[in-house]
């Protein structure tokens, strides 16, 4: 679950009932990532940590070996539809580079002609609301 909201705290508990397995939130919405990691891991969820185009990817350093996955978004979150933001890239390199081992995911305006740009070296998961995608070998290749 990835979770765009003001007050993630008060959902753990009602997600990981309905059965997620993740519970993904952004670190600008808590004032305590620490008691909310923890928190969510007791309940049974993986941790991702997400970050908006404007909070510096060094902000998350602190708690990257507390979570399972780190999500730079690239697009400002809540508003489909959004040019995909190539200069959030860097932070993805960022991360691989001081984190091998993190699963780094991307999230917003990923299509067709910017699938490229997210998958060469840096990211293992991609996200998208709209990227459709028929035949796979046209993008890869």
């Amino acid at each position: 679950m990835h979770m765009m909201v003001s007050k993630p705290e008060q959902w753990v508990k009602p997600m990981a009932v309905a059965g997620a397995n993740q519970y993904t939130f952004h670190l600008e919405a808590t004032e305590n990532p620490g008691a909310l990691i923890k928190d969510i891991r007791e309940n049974g969820m993986k941790v991702g940590l997400a970050i908006k185009p404007g909070t510096s990817v060094e902000y998350l350093a602190p708690w990257a070996n507390q979570i399972d996955m780190a999500l730079v978004m690239t697009v400002e979150p809540g508003f489909g539809g959004q040019k995909f933001m190539e200069d959030m890239m860097p932070k993805v390199h960022w991360l691989r580079t001081q984190f091998p081992s993190l699963d780094i995911e991307v999230d917003g305006g990923v299509g067709p002609d910017t699938v490229h740009k997210c998958a060469e070296p840096f990211g293992r998961s991609l996200s998208s609301r709209t990227l459709e995608v028929r035949n796979f070998s046209k993008i890869w290749n």
